[in-house]
């Protein structure tokens, strides 16, 4: 859906692997549907029976890329799967993951979450020796220097690897006999640990070890190496420390609100936002709505603190995909209420609270906003579970432009009066740590304040730029 799917940011990627599980290729086939939110262009997995790596993937949702017979013929006890909404490479199936090569040393399979700002320099320092790429993601860079590392075990490889890598990334390999699961030094994406009684499972979200009914043991640690292969499970921190910054918008938007990450819950910390948020704009006012569905859980809290009933002023339909045959100009008025619809019986009269938890370009909160005024609101409020989004994400999150962020060029009163509002209250970026405070007291928080963890100043000629456009 162009018109909204345009005015969020989009999200990242999703990974899961299990090794040592008879239905290994089905139990990543569920867990990728649990972290179908992460990524909907595309879906892959990898699996092995301890002799050869077998592959399926295709450009859609992870019900439209697998049936049984393609899972059936993805053969072994250890897997690896991915979903994706590409933030470095096109939409095109020689992008989709796990990224799958035979090089001199067997097979091995990488599934990526995170964003190499270093990429394309890395790439054409390898073309400028004849290497040939078959995709245009970033992930086939970690595969090319493993190829080409001069170092004997493959975990040295991938030491060697990750030590050219600037960025962001958690990452799952598989080869014949071993899984690897490795996470930056900074932590920017989540990635967690599980066990299935005999099995050790690995995903972005703990959300996929509920489906499959694996118990979460901990968070793969910012910088950590975890190598799981016959002689069972071990650790490595090769690279020296560095600040923990796990992304912050994780917990506003990406992650799912069942899910723990950086040692909190999603459901939790929005409630909490929301809070923050009726401290810092209260308003009179006789109703809290959200904007569905990431807009629930702060709404929930904001109606809680302002002792203002909450109530679904707004229905989503969950059955519009990513995009939708246009209609011709004469009837372009629909405009979102092709996936949201006001209930008037609700909003009848009312002065609304309208929560959501960003605004990026502005459009689709204008659109909602006169939605809700159609719907015979008497006014309308609009209160932010985020600080304005200022700058462009390098990390992982499919963003704008910095001039395609109304926040970076427009003032909060300029922004109010172009989306129609009554008021508009946005979260402090205080606020928000207040509310995130539980998971620890460092983020990356870029997109609020411009202030970038890995320095990507150097990185930023105007070839590598292309990348993140």
């Amino acid at each position: 859906m162009e018109f909204l799917s345009n005015d969020r940011f989009k999200d990242e990627c999703g990974i899961f692997g299990i090794y040592r599980h008879p239905e290994a290729a089905n139990l990543t086939y569920l867990g990728l549907y649990s972290l179908q939110h992460r990524g909907q262009e595309s879906a892959g997995i990898v699996s092995s029976d301890g002799d050869k790596l077998y592959s399926h993937k295709g450009m859609g949702l992870v019900a439209d890329v697998f049936s049984s017979p393609d899972i059936a013929r993805l053969h072994g006890s250890s897997a690896i799967g991915h979903v994706r909404y590409s933030t470095a490479g096109e939409s095109h199936i020689r992008n989709a993951q796990p990224f799958f090569v035979e090089y001199s040393r067997g097979g091995i399979a990488v599934a990526h979450n995170g964003n190499l700002i270093n990429a394309l320099l890395l790439r054409a320092q390898f073309e400028a020796y004849g290497a040939i790429f078959q995709s245009s993601n970033d992930t086939e860079i970690i595969v090319h220097l493993i190829a080409s590392s001069k170092e004997n075990s493959l975990l040295d490889r991938v030491i060697y690897a990750l030590g050219r890598v600037k960025g962001s990334y958690s990452l799952l390999f598989l080869t014949e006999d071993t899984m690897i699961a490795a996470r930056d030094p900074h932590g920017f994406r989540p990635l967690s640990l599980g066990r299935l009684k005999g099995a050790w499972v690995v995903a972005s979200e703990t959300c996929a070890f509920d489906l499959i009914e694996a118990e979460y043991v901990r968070d793969i640690e910012p910088g950590e190496i975890v190598v799981i292969n016959g002689e069972g499970i071990a650790s490595y921190k090769p690279f020296p420390p560095s600040k923990y910054t796990p992304c912050v918008f994780e917990f506003i938007y990406f992650a799912r609100p069942d899910s723990t990450i950086f040692g909190a819950n999603v459901h939790s910390v929005r409630k909490k936002l929301g809070e923050r948020l009726a401290i810092e704009h209260p308003v009179d006012a006789d109703i809290v709505i959200p904007v569905p569905d990431s807009g629930v859980p702060a709404a929930i809290g904001y109606a809680n603190a302002s002792h203002i009933p909450f109530d679904k002023g707004i229905v989503r339909n969950h059955y519009v995909g990513r995009t939708f045959i246009e209609p011709k100009d004469s009837i372009r008025h629909f405009g979102v209420k092709i996936k949201l619809n006001a209930i008037k019986d609700i909003l009848r009269g009312k002065r609304v609270v309208v929560v959501d938890d960003s605004i990026v370009r502005g459009t689709t909160s204008r659109k909602i906003i006169k939605m809700i005024r159609s719907a015979g609101a008497r006014e309308v409020h609009m209160r932010i579970s985020s600080p304005p989004t200022l700058s462009p994400c390098y990390y992982g999150i499919d963003t704008p432009r910095r001039e395609e962020l109304i926040a970076a060029r427009q003032t909060v009163a300029e922004i109010n009066d172009y989306i129609t509002s009554d008021t508009l209250g946005y979260l402090s970026v205080e606020g928000l740590y207040q509310a995130v405070r539980d998971a620890g007291g460092s983020f990356c928080d870029a997109c609020f304040t411009g202030k970038y963890p890995v320095d990507i100043i150097s990185v930023q000629s105007a070839p590598q730029l292309a990348l993140f456009k």
